[in-house]
C-alpha cells in the first residue's frame, strides 16, 4: 500500500472514518493452546512455586543468553532490585543511569538507600552517553546501569571499560533487549549482571516476571537468597533433604517467580527466535515506508548491533508539521492506532523533581527526544494488514498536518 500522504481524507479526530475499526495496541502478549496446556499441567502438579520448573527455566534461559547463571524474579523491577542488592549498593553510594527509561531503573538504586545519578543520552540511539558517564563518576560511584533503550544495546564495550577502570559494577537493564546482540555477543553475557523483563508486552512473557543473568557465582547466590526472604535454602531443597531447619542470613524479599510463570516462560522461550524475526520484519517495513513520509524520523540500529525491537519509537520534526506531538498523538488514537510514549524522563516525575531539585533542562538530548517521540505498535503477532494500517494512518495524519 502506498505511504503517500492522504491529505484529502478527513481525520477521524475531526469526524472522518478511522483507518481501523478497532484499536491496535502498541503491544500485547501472544499465548497459544500449548502455553495454556503447559500451565494447566503445572496447576495439576505438586509444585506451584519453588518447584522444578523454576530451575528448568533458569537453566534454559542462561543457555539462551550465553550466561553461566540466571536467577528468576517476580518482575523486572524485582530483578533490578536484586541486582542493586547483589552489587552492594547502600546509603551514601551513587549509581549512574539514564533518564530515558521507566522509573524502575532509577528506583532500584533508591531501594538500596543509594542515589541515582542521571546522565544524558546519545542523540541517535537514546542510550546512555559514555562520555557523560565518565564526567559524573565520583568517589561515591559504585555502579553503572545502562539501559538498552527500545531493544538497541547500549555502547557496552565502552561502559565495560569505564566500569573496570574505576572498579564499578555494571548492571545492564536489558528489559527491552532479550535476543539482542552487541558485536556478535548476546546481551546477557557481557555485563556483570543483566536484567530482563517478562511483562506481557515483551518478547516473551511469564505474566509478570524477570531474570538476572550473570557469569559471577557470588552474585547468583546473593540473588537467589535475596529473592527468597534472605533464606539460604528453599522449600523444595528442604523437602528433598527431609529436614525443616532453615536460616535467614540476610534481609531479603519475597520476589520468587512461580512454577506457573516459569513453565509459561519455558514454552515462550522456544518461540523467541520467531518472535524476534517477526519484530525485525515489522521494523523493516516501517522504516522503508517512513522514508517517504515527511515529518518523521524513524529509529536507527547501529551496524555493530542486532536490535531486538521491543519498541519502535519515532520522532516528529516540528518544523515540518503544523501541529504538536499531542495533536498527532490524539489524531492517531482516533484512527485506532494505539500509539504510546516511552518514556517520560525520570527527572520529570514529581518524586524526582521534589527530592533532587530537577527543574528541566539538565538533560537536553533526552528532553528534546521525549518532546517529539511516539512509540508505534510493535508486537510479534501483528499482521501485515496491521502494519499497513499503521503506515496508512501515520501518512494520513502527518499529511494533514504537513506544512
Amino acid at each position: 500500500m502506498s505511504a503517500t500522504p492522504l491529505t484529502s481524507q478527513t481525520l477521524a479526530v475531526d469526524g472522518g472514518t478511522p483507518v481501523r475499526e478497532t484499536l491496535l495496541p502498541y503491544g500485547r502478549q501472544s499465548i497459544d493452546e500449548d502455553d495454556i496446556q503447559a500451565v494447566v499441567e503445572v496447576l495439576r502438579s505438586a509444585w506451584l512455586t519453588t518447584g522444578p520448573k523454576v530451575g528448568e527455566f533458569e537453566e534454559a534461559f542462561a543457555e539462551r543468553v550465553s550466561a553461566h547463571y540466571a536467577v528468576s524474579f517476580s518482575s523486572g523491577t524485582a530483578a533490578l532490585h536484586g541486582a542493586a542488592f547483589a552489587a552492594g549498593l547502600k546509603a551514601g553510594d551513587e549509581a549512574i543511569t539514564s533518564p530515558m527509561t521507566f522509573a524502575a531503573t532509577a528506583n532500584c538504586v533508591l531501594y538500596q538507600g543509594a542515589t541515582p545519578v542521571l546522565v544524558d543520552v546519545c542523540s541517535d540511539t537514546l542510550n546512555i552517553d559514555p562520555e557523560q558517564v565518565c564526567a559524573r563518576i565520583t568517589a561515591r560511584t559504585r555502579a553503572i546501569l545502562p539501559v538498552d533503550y527500545s531493544g538497541h544495546p547500549a555502547d557496552l564495550d565502552s561502559i565495560v571499560e569505564i566500569a573496570q577502570r574505576h572498579g564499578l559494577v555494571m548492571i545492564e537493564d536489558a528489559c527491552h533487549a532479550l535476543g539482542a546482540e552487541y558485536r556478535g555477543r548476546r546481551v546477557g553475557s557481557i555485563a556483570d549482571m543483566t536484567v530482563f523483563s517478562f511483562h506481557p508486552v515483551k518478547h516473551i512473557t511469564t505474566g509478570e516476571g524477570g531474570m538476572v543473568a550473570t557469569n559471577n557465582a557470588s552474585y547468583a547466590e546473593a540473588l537467589r537468597r535475596f529473592r527468597n526472604h534472605g533464606i539460604s535454602s528453599d522449600a523444595r531443597q528442604r523437602q528433598a533433604a527431609g529436614q525443616w531447619h532453615y536460616e535467614m542470613v540476610l534481609l531479603g524479599f519475597n520476589y520468587r517467580l512461580t512454577d506457573i510463570g516459569c513453565v509459561l516462560g519455558l514454552r515462550q522461550l522456544g518461540k523467541l527466535d520467531g518472535n524476534l524475526a517477526r519484530r525485525r520484519e515489522i521494523a523493516a517495513q516501517y522504516t522503508a515506508a517512513f522514508r517517504e513520509i515527511s515529518g518523521v524520523i524513524p529509529p536507527i540500529a547501529r551496524r555493530d548491533v542486532t536490535h531486538a525491537w521491543h519498541l519502535y519509537p519515532i520522532r516528529l520534526l516540528p518544523g515540518k508539521l503544523a501541529a504538536y506531538r499531542a495533536h498527532v498523538f490524539r489524531a492517531l488514537r482516533a484512527e485506532n492506532i494505539g500509539v504510546n510514549v516511552h518514556y517520560i524522563p525520570v527527572h520529570f516525575h514529581p518524586y524526582y523533581r521534589d527530592r533532587f531539585g530537577y527543574k528541566g533542562g539538565e538533560f537536553p538530548v533526552a528532553e528534546d527526544a521525549y518532546s517529539r517521540m511516539m512509540s508505534l505498535p510493535m508486537f510479534h503477532d501483528m499482521t501485515d494488514r496491521d502494519v499497513q494500517d499503521v503506515i496508512e494512518a501515520l501518512a494520513k495524519v502527518l499529511g494533514h498536518y504537513s506544512r
